[in-house]
């Protein structure tokens, strides 16, 4: 392996020549285009000449403000290789987000991708203050407004002159200890942060990737998770370190039907699309007949034993591969067939999956890796290996990384894929660092055998106001793990019980509604009627079974929507900003508590 990502991955591209290496849609367009590997590693090599012209130094930083593209993974790979520093910004990150990362990190440019970044940007570049020089766009339909913008690809004419020789040299002087990317956490709480990884931290996760992973060149990685996000970033390197090919999917909504068309073999993803697909599955099988229900049930517990045994590494008998090849044939190759028929690898991470809706994608023939990860880490920290993981873990800690469990069960790493430190930090860097352990703030456990569990965020921990403390991520994945709830967060810290606001599985609801004969104006109309505020009573209690008392949700609040990004109530990958959210509805919250 060479001294510097850009080293590795470009020197793997070279050797795939017309192959296909990227697949996308160019502004909307319904037919997917491509570039081969020698198409993809000369509009890198452009990327880098274009930015060399505008005389950027080594490790100045550049910010890539885009929804997934192909060109965000083209100037992302040309800013590394030039020994400058890439700086992704959330496409969905409001003016003034943007402007706090383009200040910290001095940046003088910026690729951007559609019309709202763009305008966006231009808000902060008319700022006297703004060091913003030169806005490059990746979306040619934009009418540009100013001498500093520029169309992406007649920016990488600006580097003509450039010879190849002085890209080469420029690539190889860059060291291991170098910085290659500064990712900004999202952060549920507080500010956001920059993380600094080196090129050694990306060589170390792509090293323990190899030894952990099984992906080869035949494989095909559908990319639709923010690539301003450590996960699919990370993962997305390491497929074009692979020579894997990679489609790009702008337009997270239309997933289903991306997947359909690419069929891809490997896809990252969080939890959320994997509980709505589950959910959506068994509502379906409930609306069949008796027979039909019975025919399902009895293929999901062979897939099940099946599934288990090959978890397990032990041989499969001649008479369940008979029975699972029959209802393969009849069930499951069907519901394969709506993600792509041709899935094999999905890591999955963000959030908590259950171990129920886990196990039953692996009894479908889709096995979901479930892993944990931080930006900190440069993503994967532990994922499940091939054979032996336990479902309702998080995995085996990755090759060459040491995990332990401290005091208040947090969670520590110690390793060469963590971060460099905070920039411009030094104190909060410090704070996360102990005897060179990183400090993650989650909360876990390790068994015997090693297997991960992760109870919470520690910082999420809420104490009620008699004393006992509530681990409330646990609780909302018990009540999001059913059908009628889209999605959930608890209330309880100095509170004398925990109460929750609930978002209903709209569709679901008005189902269950019809069913009743129940006439309604509106979605709130249907909330506020008795039968379905029994309705969630009942199914609270039924849910909540297994849980201590003083866990339990003993008021709730249904909403009549989902939590909103634009809110700033999630982060970009859908976790839920738990301040944010207590602050929006605090009067809902209070007449819980009123006695």
């Amino acid at each position: 392996m060479g001294k510097n990502i850009i080293s590795n991955i470009i020197g793997n591209i070279g050797t795939h020549g017309s192959e296909e290496a990227v697949r996308f849609k160019d502004n909307g367009q319904e037919s997917w285009e491509s570039y081969t590997w020698d198409q993809f590693a000369e509009l890198i090599a452009k990327t880098s000449k274009a930015l060399i012209s505008f005389d950027i130094k080594s490790q100045e930083n550049i910010a890539i403000f885009s929804q997934n593209k192909v060109e965000w993974s083209i100037a992302d790979l040309g800013i590394m290789a030039t020994g400058a520093v890439s700086v992704p910004i959330y496409a969905t990150n409001t003016a003034d987000q943007a402007k706090y990362i383009i200040e910290e990190a001095e940046i003088r440019i910026v690729f951007v991708g559609d019309q709202e970044q763009y305008q966006k940007i231009l808000k902060i570049y008319a700022d006297s203050s703004s060091t913003i020089e030169k806005i490059v766009v990746f979306d040619k339909t934009i009418s540009l407004s100013n001498e500093a913008s520029h169309y992406f690809y007649d920016f990488l004419s600006l580097g003509d002159a450039i010879d190849d020789e002085y890209i080469n040299q420029k690539r190889n002087a860059i060291l291991p200890e170098d910085l290659a990317t500064i990712i900004y956490t999202s952060g549920t709480t507080g500010e956001p942060k920059g993380v600094m990884l080196t090129h050694d931290n990306f060589n170390e996760i792509f090293k323990i990737h190899d030894i952990r992973l099984n992906v080869s060149r035949e494989d095909h990685s559908l990319s639709f998770l923010p690539l301003s996000h450590v996960f699919e970033r990370c993962w997305s390197l390491y497929v074009f370190y692979k020579g894997i090919k990679n489609s790009y999917l702008d337009d997270p909504k239309e997933i289903l039907k991306a997947m359909a068309e690419v069929q891809p073999s490997l896809m990252c993803s969080v939890p959320r699309l994997y509980q709505k697909a589950y959910h959506t599955i068994l509502a379906k099988a409930q609306l069949g007949s008796n027979f039909k229900k019975k025919l399902f049930n009895s293929a999901l517990r062979v897939g099940k034993q099946r599934a288990n045994l090959i978890r397990e590494g032990k041989e499969i008998s001649f008479g369940i591969k008979v029975a699972y090849g029959f209802y393969d044939a009849l069930i499951f190759k069907k519901i394969r067939k709506v993600f792509g028929g041709k899935l094999r690898m999905m890591p999955c991470a963000g959030a908590p999956l259950s171990a129920e809706i886990t196990e039953f994608f692996h009894a479908i023939g889709m096995p979901v890796l479930i892993g944990y990860g931080l930006t900190e880490t440069t993503a994967t920290v532990s994922v499940f290996p091939d054979k032996g993981f336990k479902f309702g873990t998080v995995g085996l800690a990755m090759p060459e990384l040491e995990v332990k469990i401290a005091e208040h069960d947090e969670i520590l790493i110690k390793g060469k894929t963590i971060m460099k430190g905070y920039y411009k930090k030094p104190e909060e860097t410090a704070k996360v660092f102990d005897n060179g352990w990183f400090k993650t703030g989650d909360a876990g456990s390790i068994d015997e055998e090693g297997h991960l569990t992760i109870t919470d965020r520690i910082k999420d921990l809420m104490k009620t106001s008699g004393g006992k403390y509530v681990a409330p991520q646990h609780i909302e994945s018990i009540l999001t793990n059913d059908n009628f709830i889209e999605n959930a967060i608890l209330i309880g810290d100095d509170k004398p019980f925990v109460s929750a606001l609930l978002v209903p599985n709209i569709e679901a609801l008005k189902e269950y509604a019809h069913s009743l004969n129940l006439s309604y104006h509106s979605i709130e109309d249907l909330l506020k009627k008795s039968h379905i505020s029994e309705f969630y009573e009942q199914k609270l209690e039924q849910l909540q079974h297994s849980l201590a008392n003083f866990e339990k949700v003993k008021k709730f609040k249904l909403l009549a929507t989902d939590f909103s990004m634009n809110l700033g109530e999630l982060t970009p990958t859908l976790k839920i900003r738990r301040q944010i959210i207590i602050n929006h509805f605090s009067s809902l919250i209070d007449e819980m508590y009123a006695f």
